[in-house]
């Protein structure tokens, strides 16, 4: 706190702030004396910003120890209000590709396309070339499917009478009552198997990432070499994390669009 600063520096709320992050998880309860170490304050400094914290209500005290109350989470309720779906998702994705060692990426419905709006890759190399801002037709990927199963009805039958089935692969499906099929049972089923229909050699399964109302805002994935097992092996090992993930950036933009 003794490093010189420009003019403008309010050395005041520094100081404040400093009394603030003296409490975490592992000094969740903090003295007087215990702040005034922690932050470098005298006693009588920490003594009037605790207590200027206790009357704001974003400290509270029994008379000897003090604690954040709730309030506390205004202080990052704007930051967190204000991040965009991808900066939400990452660090969630960021987990689940250490602890299953795939590519995970985030897709959104843009017209006939999907565009991957968040990618985590392995080192894994494929021949996709896959990165933020990618597009590819939502009827061959996991992530389209799932986003085109949540779509309503009317719009769903409006892409599927227009939209061009190319086969991308031997496995690509291009008929189109059996992509209507298959999109009622991803809605049912609450996720989508890919296999080898964008590429071969490659599966990729998907679930939907949901907003505070319940409405399916992207997809989230897990790519994965046929090399690594069966499709079955795939959806065992794979589908439980992914979900979990799924479940957890849901949550995370639930609270930061909570009003």
């Amino acid at each position: 706190m003794n490093e010189e600063r420009g003019a403008d520096f309010v050395q005041s709320l520094e100081r404040g702030l400093a009394v603030i992050r003296a409490f975490d998880a592992d000094h969740p309860q903090l003295t007087l004396s215990d702040v005034a170490r922690a932050t470098g304050l005298t006693r009588a400094a920490a003594r009037r910003f605790l207590h200027t914290l206790v009357e704001l209500g974003y400290v509270g005290t029994d008379g000897r120890l003090f604690s954040l109350r709730p309030r506390i989470l205004e202080l990052g309720y704007a930051y967190l209000s204000s991040l965009s779906l991808p900066e939400l998702a990452m660090p969630s994705m960021e987990r689940l590709v250490e602890r299953i060692r795939e590519s995970c990426s985030m897709a959104v419905l843009d017209g006939d396309d999907v565009v991957y709006v968040a990618r985590v890759p392995t080192k894994r190399i494929m021949s996709v070339v896959i990165s933020v801002g990618t597009r590819f037709p939502a009827y061959a990927t996991s992530m389209g499917r799932v986003l085109l199963s949540h779509q309503d009805p009317a719009r769903l039958d409006d892409y599927l009478s227009r939209v061009k089935l190319d086969p991308l692969t031997p496995k690509t499906i291009t008929d189109r009552e059996e992509l209507r099929a298959v999109l009622d049972r991803v809605r049912t089923d609450g996720y989508c198997l890919v296999d080898e229909e964008l590429e071969e050699g490659l599966r990729s399964m998907a679930v939907p990432v949901r907003d505070r109302d319940g409405h399916v805002v992207a997809a989230l994935n897990v790519s994965a070499h046929t090399s690594r097992g069966s499709a079955s092996a795939i959806r065992r090992d794979l589908l439980p994390p992914l979900r979990e993930t799924a479940e957890a950036i849901s949550a995370d933009i639930a609270r930061a669009h909570h009003p």
